[in-house]
């Protein structure tokens, strides 16, 4: 067996490139008692981890130079010294970006019972999924017959929110960067409309032509003019779930933008960012429901699934790149 890890080499300027990252051949290690050896069966690349190659304080600690990257990692555990875990079980965890690791049995935690396909654990029923459930439903409090905008509509958390929306009974809006997601979202996923905003002449004038009656509900995970656009042609008691930045991450200077405050006032808008390990003690609320509409056919979830360990950077590159539709994840075969 051999081992590999991979690990920050530079701090990226800008859009990242394979040359901030390095491989490094390394052992695999031992264990002692209270611990597990692991091999990585499916990696997660996450938007969220661009800020963290940054050296600057947020919400989580930026990575290390010359120091394994790490995210959500599910893993089969190969040998155990731990009486919570036997050789054969499938954890979840947030681990080094590496082949072989060994964790503490207090630091993961074993793949629960409601989920049945491990890499779910991953997307629909792990930290995308819990973002668009109660990102959307806590924050938002849609109702039936409103009107919901969301951007980055087929991606890992874009996919479920506009699916959730429709089974609280709203009309739904995706914002997509191709045709071909806008035809995925609006024939398999049952949005109501959808629209590519690279081909779009005008945001705001699609925005009015596609949402007459204006927008009761924002789910904002790319900021940026899509976002300008669509605070634009709010409602009155309009609310905004502030999930993430995409279109701004690789920003090399702050852009000025509108400024965004006067709209809020004068529509008394709510707009809230959060972070969803704010609701982890809830997490297995949202994993029994979307578990549920999973099986009654309602929630349908898509893993764009990439092969090989070293294919990890260019899978967390294609984030930027807009290639995936649904959930990125690197299979580790």
């Amino acid at each position: 067996m051999k081992n590999k890890q991979i690990i920050l080499k530079s701090r990226p300027i800008g859009t990242p490139t394979n040359d901030n990252f390095e491989f490094q051949a390394i052992d695999i290690p031992t264990i002692s008692k209270g611990e597990i050896l692991i091999k990585s069966k499916f990696i997660s690349v996450d938007p969220y981890m661009r800020g963290r190659m940054n050296d600057s304080k947020s919400y989580v600690p930026p990575f290390e130079l010359g120091k394994a990257l790490d995210g959500g990692v599910v893993a089969e555990v190969i040998e155990s010294q731990s009486s919570k875990f036997q050789k054969g079980d499938y954890i979840l965890g947030n681990l080094p970006w590496k082949i072989y690791n060994q964790a503490n049995e207090n630091k993961v935690q074993k793949i629960s019972s409601l989920i049945q396909k491990p890499i779910h654990a991953l997307g629909v029923l792990g930290m995308p999924g819990m973002t668009a459930y109660f990102g959307l439903l806590d924050i938002t409090n849609p109702q039936p017959g409103e009107t919901i905008v969301v951007s980055g509509a087929a991606g890992a958390v874009g996919s479920l929110v506009g699916q959730i929306g429709k089974i609280k009974g709203c009309r739904v809006i995706g914002i997509v960067g191709s045709d071909e997601k806008a035809g995925y979202i609006t024939h398999e996923l049952n949005y109501d409309q959808a629209f590519n905003y690279n081909t779009c002449k005008d945001l705001k004038t699609t925005l009015r032509e596609v949402c007459p009656n204006g927008i009761d509900i924002y789910f904002d995970n790319v900021g940026g003019t899509i976002s300008d656009a669509v605070i634009s042609n709010i409602n009155f008691g309009a609310r905004i779930s502030l999930c993430g930045q995409i279109s701004l991450y690789n920003a090399k200077e702050i852009p000025v933008g509108p400024r965004l405050q006067p709209v809020l006032l004068t529509r008394s808008a709510l707009m809230q960012g959060f972070i969803v390990k704010k609701y982890a003690e809830r997490f297995p609320e949202g994993i029994q429901q979307m578990g549920q509409w999973i099986k009654e056919g309602k929630i349908i979830s898509r893993e764009n699934i990439i092969s090989g360990f070293d294919n990890i950077p260019d899978a967390f590159l294609g984030l930027f790149r807009g290639d995936n539709i649904g959930k990125q994840i690197v299979e580790i075969l």
